[in-house]
């Protein structure tokens, strides 16, 4: 899988007829709805001439730029060393329009979608994403990519194997969807070729809108599946709540075409092999630090990054993380560069080769194809031995936890494995007991950043929206003595400590920031309902023309933000501010 990469020529790309969509109504394109959801779907195949080529792309409309075909085209494909024969799912992350001087990706951007296009997305965009958590939202300049890859022996090929892969590409985080929707279709895609490719687009270009909170039903290939989104107001698991969940997943078991989740991994089967050091990087994750995952196989490597990104919910990753690396990206050398300090990134990787190229890195998670035993479970501080592109699985780093582990929920998935627990099940305790974690640590930070509020008798609606009080680390830090997450957790430790370099990190910054945006966003609602109670003919009686023409200005910026949602008003409250 080696040889030099191309691109088959576009007659031979586009071979499909051009999709009949419903006639297009004022506020929707052909194409929008599928858009919601995905932004193509592409196979990828092996040539003895070009090496891994793009077959196909489906919508026709859609062009990608050279660079993003060749990422596409060697992610499709596991590495050679992985050994993947049948049938291999997993996912990556690329950034879009990959142009980084020196990185080897070349190409210019093709044509992209109408601006009314775009800007109807991103109007639908804000509303979805308004209404779902931070850690669902899509981010800017990034597309995952969801495989489904099958290499079989086939005796007619001259190489001697079948090779080819249907990618999925979306904007959107939800692994379990994709997943379960590459089941679905890649197996009649390989029996019924590429007009299969386009029944699917036309199911799903009938799906509504993914709404979070809601459940819907999203027809695809003759069936119905049944999904919902979690919303952002969605209520924080606990553990006292685990117990009765798990004897519903034992007695219960959801009816096929009912997905419970769109966007979780399987988190016992992807935690497995490092789950008494599950604590561990959970810190790791929530403080950014530079962390590689070695696995067997794209599949393996994938769910453990996604699991990791996902174990610090409900906060939102705020760097960059690929599920699925490989020695051909655009960002390789920038990655492994040994000049600098590496970044704070998560990579999935297989090539033995990143053993040596990012031995630097502080901090590497290798597995193996088989189960770690108790020795191999240990951390091991960083050596020389890393050198070896065959170095044993384990966890390398020199890192020195804040936290004491909790074994009590090791203790719990052991029992369940002797029991025979479903798998479902104990993925259920694991995550529970992340979001529990996480919600502790997020109390004291929660609960500052709303002391920081002006009161409400601050606000005049004649006078400009009040502003919060800066975040002053020391005060905080000084106000854990007293209301700490000691009060609302059983783990024990150096909390303090651990926040001190979590108040340094990205994912605190995001965090902040989007903190301040909804504590502004509330301020100018209650500025608003402030106007609404006011007579405004009688003020402007006697009032200067410029004070007037100000005041108008900016009962028509609110009116525009909160059409928008970007203010939370009611639509009584709306009414009133337009008369």
């Amino acid at each position: 899988m080696s040889a030099s990469l191309g691109t088959k020529p576009a007659e031979q790309q586009h071979q499909q007829q051009p999709h009949q969509s419903q006639p297009p109504t004022p506020t929707t394109l052909p194409w929008d709805k599928f858009h919601n959801w995905v932004h193509c779907i592409c196979t990828v195949t092996f040539d003895l001439e070009l090496g891994q080529a793009m077959e196909l792309m489906y919508p026709a409309h859609i062009t990608l730029s050279d660079a993003e075909k060749t990422s596409v085209c060697y992610l499709a494909f596991p590495d050679s060393n992985s050994g993947c024969m049948g049938d291999t799912q997993y996912h990556f992350r690329i950034r879009e329009q990959c142009l980084i001087s020196g990185g080897g990706c070349v190409g210019g951007a093709g044509p992209r979608r109408s601006y009314r296009q775009r800007a109807q997305g991103a109007g639908r965009q804000s509303n979805t994403e308004r209404l779902a958590p931070s850690y669902l939202h899509s981010c800017p300049g990034y597309l995952f990519g969801f495989v489904y890859f099958r290499q079989v022996k086939d005796a007619s090929i001259r190489r001697g194997y079948f090779q080819k892969s249907v990618v999925l590409m979306s904007r959107l985080p939800y692994v379990a969807l994709y997943r379960h929707l590459l089941q679905l279709m890649s197996p009649e895609f390989f029996l019924n070729g590429p007009a299969f490719l386009e029944a699917v687009c036309h199911d799903i270009d009938q799906w509504p809108a993914p709404v979070p909170g809601q459940v819907l039903h999203l027809p695809i290939l003759g069936s119905v599946l049944q999904v919902r989104i979690p919303a952002a107001n969605d209520r924080v698991p606990t553990a006292s709540a685990a117990a009765s969940e798990e004897v519903t997943l034992v007695t219960s078991p959801a009816p096929d075409r009912v997905l419970p989740t769109v966007h979780e991994v399987n988190l016992f089967n992807a935690l497995a092999p490092v789950l008494p050091h599950a604590q561990l990087l959970w810190e790791l994750v929530l403080l950014n630090a530079p962390l590689i995952v070695m696995g067997p196989d794209p599949d393996t490597c994938s769910n453990l990054v996604q699991a990791l990104v996902n174990c610090i919910f409900p906060l939102r990753y705020a760097t960059d993380y690929r599920p699925y690396f490989t020695i051909h990206d655009c960002e390789f050398k920038e990655f492994t560069a040994k000049s600098q300090s590496p970044p704070s990134v998560m990579l999935g990787v297989t090539n033995p080769f990143f053993a040596k190229a990012l031995q630097h890195w502080p901090h590497i998670v290798k597995i193996g194809a088989a189960m770690p035993t108790d020795k191999e479970l240990k951390v091991k501080r960083k050596s020389s031995s890393l050198k070896s592109l065959d170095f044993k699985p384990g966890i390398y780093s020199k890192y020195t936890p804040y936290l004491v582990p909790d074994k009590s929920v090791l203790k719990r998935i052991n029992k369940g494995v002797q029991r025979g627990r479903q798998i479902e099940a104990q993925s259920v305790i694991i995550r529970r007991q992340f979001a529990e974690l996480t919600h502790s640590f997020m109390i004291p930070l929660e609960r500052y950043v709303a002391s920081l509020m002006p009161l409400q008798k601050s606000i005049s609606p004649f006078k400009a929206v009040p502003l919060m009080r800066s975040f002053n680390s020391d005060e905080f830090l000084r106000s854990l003595g007293s209301s700490g997450p000691q009060l609302t957790s059983m783990v024990r430790g150096d909390w303090p400590g651990l926040y001190q370099r979590f108040l340094a990190s990205p994912n605190f910054a995001q965090w902040l920031s989007q903190r301040q945006s909804e504590a502004h966003a509330q301020l100018e609602a209650l500025h608003a309902e402030a106007l609404c109670g006011v007579d405004l003919l009688r003020w402007s009686q006697g009032r200067a023309e410029v004070e007037i023409v100000d005041l108008v200005l900016k009962l028509r910026e609110r009116l525009r933000r909160g059409h928008r949602g970007q203010i939370p008003l009611s639509v009584e409250r709306l009414d009133q501010l337009q008369f």
